[in-house]
């Protein structure tokens, strides 16, 4: 048993975990700035650019940036920038990184999610009037119609991220993918949902804010989302691409080996070896004797 919990805990290097504290956090400070300063009340943004459809596309377009620039960053570099809980649970349903592995990087993501958010509270009353940029459902459409908002971009993100990652020849654009993304999901879809995609980016907020309402339309919704997006990957000619390391970008950079598939068939190789080593040591029995 000792020897189990050992193994588990040397698949969570550490580091990797701060990179995804610190991921998150960056995205949820610098994200959620740009949601405060594009629509909260009394912003100068509302002036410059009156149209509520045109900030929306900005806003997505920046926040997809910042996300794209942190997978581009050191960050980015040593733990892959996940820095969202369903990016991980779809790597680790396609067999990419270990469960104790992804089961820490989604705690870091959260709690680093949480501590990015306190900042926020400096934007004072501007930030306030927009719950320090919370995902709130629509009042006019309501959760339902929220939480299927979240389902169908979610399926987005996953598929797109994945099919620009299966191929090898594009892959090294993948964060260059965020921007113009968001950018279209946040300006069609953000009236229902706020287009979240991410439980970390809502839960921040909402403990900053208080403002728990709906709040299940943000675990649910972005988790069925990337069920179903897997599942399409899995029946679809989009089977034939293959994700073998659980990174946006850096991907010959692996140094603890535990983000891509060879550290799994390594595992595979060491157990196989550890039952070959076991029956050898096993003592012959009297019909085992060679014949003279």
């Amino acid at each position: 048993m000792g020897k189990t919990k050992r193994s588990l805990v040397a698949q969570v290097p550490w580091p990797l975990l701060l990179s995804e504290f610190i991921g998150t956090a960056l995205l949820l400070g610098a994200g959620l700035s740009i949601v405060i300063l594009n629509f909260g009340h009394g912003s100068p943004m509302l002036r410059w650019v009156p149209s509520n459809s045109v900030r929306r596309a900005l806003t997505g377009f920046l926040f997809g940036s910042v996300g794209g620039s942190i997978a581009l960053s050191s960050i980015g570099k040593r733990s892959g920038a996940h820095i969202n809980p369903v990016v991980t649970l779809a790597f680790r349903l396609r067999g990419t990184i270990s469960t104790p592995l992804a089961a820490g990087y989604i705690l870091a993501q959260l709690s680093g999610a949480v501590l990015g958010s306190v900042p926020l509270l400096l934007w004072g009353p501007v930030g306030k009037s927009v719950a320090f940029g919370a995902t709130l459902p629509s009042v006019k459409y309501g959760s339902l119609n929220a939480a299927l908002g979240e389902v169908g971009t979610t399926f987005v993100l996953v598929v797109a991220l994945f099919s620009v990652l299966g191929v090898e020849r594009i892959r090294k654009f993948t964060p260059l993918l965020f921007p113009p993304l968001y950018g279209i999901m946040v300006w069609l879809e953000a009236t229902l949902s706020g287009t979240s995609t991410n439980p970390a980016r809502s839960l921040g907020p909402a403990v900053v804010s208080g403002d728990w309402h709906g709040f299940w339309v943000y675990i649910v919704g972005p988790f069925v989302g990337c069920i179903i997006a897997l599942t399409v990957l899995r029946i679809s000619p989009l089977r034939r691409l293959e994700v073998d390391i659980a990174k946006i970008e850096h991907f010959s950079r692996d140094e603890y080996g535990v983000l891509g598939l060879h550290h799994l068939e390594r595992e595979h190789h060491t157990d196989e070896s550890e039952v070959s080593k076991t029956c050898s040591l096993e003592p012959r029995r009297d019909n085992d004797k060679p014949r003279k």
